[in-house]
């Protein structure tokens, strides 16, 4: 009769599920969050948006379940753990005393520190972070980002050094709100994503702070992702000035541990049952994120794809191979809202339908470069193919193709890397994200992919990852084994094109990959 609520705070929105023991969803709640746009390549969070958003969705989702628990004659006094996923690598500077940020987060898709990784790059320095860290150069990792907001706040850098100031990625920055101020910590999973964590040592290394003249100071405890962090109250939920139980909540335990957390990708691999070497999970949000389980292996890839830290339920490393895509789901949006050919996301699949193909049309959505496995920092968008019978359909068909493209792209760098060290291939690939929910897109992913495409009754793995962590630390859960035998397919796409087609299709996408760079 357990109760866990999982805080999924992403890129685009936040949310908060209560999750019963079985891992179905009680209640859910969310809300949209601003985007800052303030130059060029910059983009940027406000970080008490983050935490308010959250906090409300949280109180939502306990007000929605209190009712319908009521009904059965439950109550939220089952609530046994919080569980927290968030967006990563996304950069929160803030004041010890006041709790209060210093500037605007800065987004992973931000770029402002391109030149800056650019140097580090030509100062030969690649081999050693990517030998330390499992990573690239790049800016989309937090080190980087950190280093800027030091050197471009006013009296960041001297307060950081007097020991007056604390970062994080967005879980520490909700850990330290949940908290009251008292828990400044993070995850190995998100620590991982930062430039600065060693993922062999398992902690900070010296050598890259130096590099990024980060002060220790600043940065949170590294804990196991199913740890007991901290606890929160019930008060927490409410508005910030009253300071007592929101109404309906007065079932709430006084004191609600906090006991799992992990980077959004690390806990949808967590969610699917991921949890053993050669097992993979593509999610396709904002971005598409591709992990395949290594096992305690820290594999190095040669094509392009990144060493990560995976979830790890105890002091026992865990790692995965990591492809991301940038830009995934975010080009449905752009199709609403930049080139408005539709008036909401849902409509792309039937726009999409409306042709049997593209009609020979690409679309490279590289807005912000291209991640794993080009690397591209400077490509940037290209439709490319058009011919006087292209239409919007012909465009939103290939925009939707192009998820499924660059994850084939990442799948193949992975069979590659596998190959190379002898492992066994992935036979399949479990899926999770908002835009999973497509079947023409799930459906050319396993044509493309030439193995089955499974999509789980749960969709919400990110979620309900966070929350498996949380139950095993607050013994909800015996083990990883009573976990996997939750999970459960809800449709399986299987391959229906043939592979000289396929390989045709593939071809014609670096194709249009290579003049998207070129431009």
């Amino acid at each position: 009769m357990a109760l866990i609520l999982a805080l999924d705070q992403g890129t685009s929105s936040s949310r908060s599920i209560v999750f019963d023991a079985q891992g179905h969803i009680v209640a859910s709640a969310q809300q949209e969050i601003p985007q800052h746009y303030p130059q060029p390549g910059w983009v940027e969070h406000d970080p008490l948006t983050l935490w308010h958003t959250q906090r409300d969705t949280a109180r939502q989702a306990l007000q929605q379940a209190a009712t319908a628990l009521a009904r059965e004659g439950r109550s939220l006094a089952e609530l046994r753990a919080i569980g927290v996923t968030n967006q990563r690598e996304t950069t929160v500077l803030w004041r010890r005393d006041t709790g209060q940020p210093l500037a605007r987060a800065i987004v992973w898709q931000d770029r402002r520190t391109e030149a800056q990784c650019a140097r580090w790059r030509e100062q030969g320095l690649e081999a050693t972070v990517r030998a330390k860290t499992g990573l690239v150069i790049d800016a989309y990792f937090s080190g980087s980002k950190l280093q800027w907001l030091l050197d471009h706040v006013e009296g960041a850098r001297t307060a950081a050094e007097r020991g007056e100031l604390a970062f994080g990625t967005v879980d520490s920055w909700l850990l330290w709100q949940l908290t009251g101020g008292r828990v400044h910590a993070t995850d190995v999973s998100n620590a991982s994503r930062t430039m600065l964590f060693n993922i062999h040592t398992g902690d900070w290394d010296d050598e890259l702070l130096a590099l990024m003249q980060v002060p220790r100071s600043v940065l949170p405890q590294v804990r196991p992702s199913s740890h007991i962090f901290g606890e929160a109250s019930a008060e927490v939920w409410g508005d910030g000035g009253s300071g007592g139980v929101p109404a309906g909540l007065g079932a709430l335990p006084r004191s609600i541990p906090i006991g799992g957390m992990a980077g959004d990708q690390q806990a949808a691999l967590f969610g699917q049952a991921g949890f053993e070497a050669g097992l993979a999970k593509n999610t396709y949000g904002t971005g598409c994120f591709m992990l395949m389980h290594t096992g305690a292996q820290a594999a190095t890839s040669t094509n392009g794809l990144l060493t990560t830290a995976a979830a790890q339920p105890d002091a026992t490393p865990a790692y995965a191979l990591e492809g991301s895509v940038f830009i995934g789901g975010a080009v449905v949006q752009w199709l609403r809202d930049g080139l408005q050919a539709i008036q909401a996301a849902s409509q792309v699949q039937s726009l999409a339908e409306s042709v049997p193909d593209a009609g020979g049309v690409m679309f490279v959505p590289a807005f912000t470069g291209l991640g794993a496995p080009y690397w591209q920092s400077d490509a940037r968008g290209a439709i490319v193919g058009l011919t006087r019978g292209s239409t919007v359909a012909h465009i939103a068909r290939a925009a939707l193709e192009s998820i499924a493209f660059q994850s084939t792209a990442l799948l193949q760098a992975m069979g590659r890397d596998v190959a190379a060290a002898g492992a066994r291939p992935v036979t399949e690939l479990r899926v999770d994200g908002g835009a999973c929910v497509n079947n023409l897109l799930m459906q050319f992913q396993a044509d493309l992919l030439g193995i089955p495409v499974v999509r789980p009754k749960v969709v919400e793995t990110t979620a309900l990852g966070a929350a498996y962590l949380a139950g095993l630390a607050t013994g909800v859960y015996a083990d990883r084994h009573a976990i996997a035998r939750l999970w459960q397919a809800e449709r399986t796409f299987y391959p229906t094109l043939s592979r000289e087609r396929a390989d045709e299709l593939m071809a014609r996408w670096e194709h249009a990959v290579r003049q998207a760079c070129a431009g």
